[in-house]
């Protein structure tokens, strides 16, 4: 199989051929200790983050509207902003999806390879043609710094047994995709201190096993993480990685560290371009969720504006469509989850608020957001009068005019305590 037109596996391509990720993979199977996904900046181009998460049939919207804007697309991807793995009923429907519409596609999957063992059939039957696999270490004593647990279905292994189980995995992972023909690069990440000595191993085994590609990438120092304070790996130590890890498998040299909603070309990504659309497909319901979900709750303090913080919010308005058919009235009131008890309150929220298909407030954090988007709860930070926002809702699904999102620094903002700070 050729990897012409694939930018990440050919260098080649860059300047011709788009990618495009779609985020509907939010949950995670391992905790690595350089890795935070809290906050999100367009400004920011690392794995992990995402403006939106989306559902399989909202991530079809999705692509046809990118491959509408950007017809030199050529990579459809699951990336993140969790692993696809650990989300495989969101991931294999979404690649089902795509492939039926757009066949001639690349599909692409990059996944820290925990869970992939299972799928691995079914990932060639939807076709994947590309796949990344990040391995770190391929010695349990070196992977236990890198990985703090990981979770096999119920099963939480943590430290050593933690980065033993993982690395199997990867073997396998690696080994399966190999033998049923899909391309396979592995991505390392180089952390100072705790694995640059190990990477040529981690090379070795690498392309032993078939890879055809390493990605060697640099630690990007994260704040709140256990390798915050680690020093980013210098170009002269990449470099001399490359070389001695070269002799067992290619070097990638390109890489841009993208994003899990990343679309465009590698050397002009349009993610933030694209965001407000990504935005609008994340608030898409399917017709028969449409008719379970007739209410939408709104945060207000008088019954007129959307006016009230997510997290200051101790009762919701319910709105629904008048019975007489013409405009929105209150349907009735309903009280919100005690504060306290960070993702278990949004989760708790979203299953109060289920006949819902969308919560209004004046201005929420992004943590609660994200949680109660992957609970199934879009949730709008808006401004102005409840009946127009309703109206543009019913209508369209486009908020944007209504938008009281405001833009944030890189990395700061919400404390992640769960209480829905702004």
């Amino acid at each position: 199989m050729t990897v012409k037109k694939h930018p990440c596996f050919d260098k080649s391509s860059i300047g011709q051929c788009g990618r495009v990720h779609l985020p509907v993979a939010p949950k995670c199977n391992i905790k690595c200790n350089y890795c935070n996904r809290k906050y999100d900046c367009v400004n920011e181009s690392r794995p992990g983050v995402t403006s939106s998460v989306l559902k399989p049939h909202q991530a079809l919207e999705y692509l046809h509207k990118v491959m509408a804007a950007a017809p030199n697309t050529t990579v459809v991807g699951i990336a993140g902003p969790g692993d696809p793995m650990a989300n495989p009923v969101e991931t294999l429907e979404t690649m089902r999806l795509a492939k039926e519409h757009y066949p001639d596609l690349l599909f692409c999957l990059s996944s820290n390879g925990m869970n992939m063992p299972p799928y691995l059939d079914r990932l060639k039957e939807l076709g994947v043609t590309h796949a990344t696999i990040t391995m770190n270490a391929v010695d349990s004593d070196i992977g236990e710094k890198i990985y703090s647990w990981a979770r096999d279905g119920k099963v939480i292994y943590r430290k050593g047994n933690a980065a033993k189980v993982l690395i199997e995995r990867q073997l396998e992972s690696i080994k399966g995709l190999v033998e049923r023909g899909i391309i396979v690069k592995v991505n390392t990440i180089v952390v100072p201190g705790v694995n640059d000595h190990h990477v040529e191993e981690v090379a070795k085994v690498a392309g032993e096993l078939g890879a055809t590609l390493q990605n060697c990438i640099p630690l990007y120092p994260t704040a709140d993480t256990p390798f915050a304070a680690v020093p980013e790996p210098t170009h002269a130590m990449i470099k001399e990685l490359r070389k001695v890890a070269g002799v067992h498998v290619t070097q990638m040299t390109h890489c841009k560290r993208c994003r899990a909603d990343a679309v465009g070309l590698l050397e002009a990504d349009r993610s933030g371009e694209f965001a407000e659309t990504l935005s609008q497909c994340s608030r898409l319901l399917p017709t028969s969720e449409n008719e379970s979900r007739p209410y939408v709750a709104v945060a207000t303090r008088e019954g007129l504006l959307v006016n009230m913080h997510l997290g200051e919010t101790r009762t919701f308005q319910i709105w629904g469509p008048s019975p007489s058919g013409s405009g929105f009235c209150k349907i009735m009131d309903r009280a919100a989850p005690a504060s306290g008890g960070g993702a278990k309150r949004w989760a708790a929220l979203a299953d109060v608020l289920k006949d819902c298909r969308a919560v209004l407030v004046a201005a929420m954090g992004d943590t609660p957001r994200l949680l109660l988007e992957e609970n199934g709860l879009p949730a709008h930070a808006v401004s102005g009068f409840i009946t127009d926002n309703l109206d543009a809702l019913y209508r369209t699904g486009d908020l944007s005019a209504f938008s009281a999102r405001k833009a944030r620094a890189c990395g700061g903002g919400c404390s992640g305590g769960g209480e829905g700070c702004g």
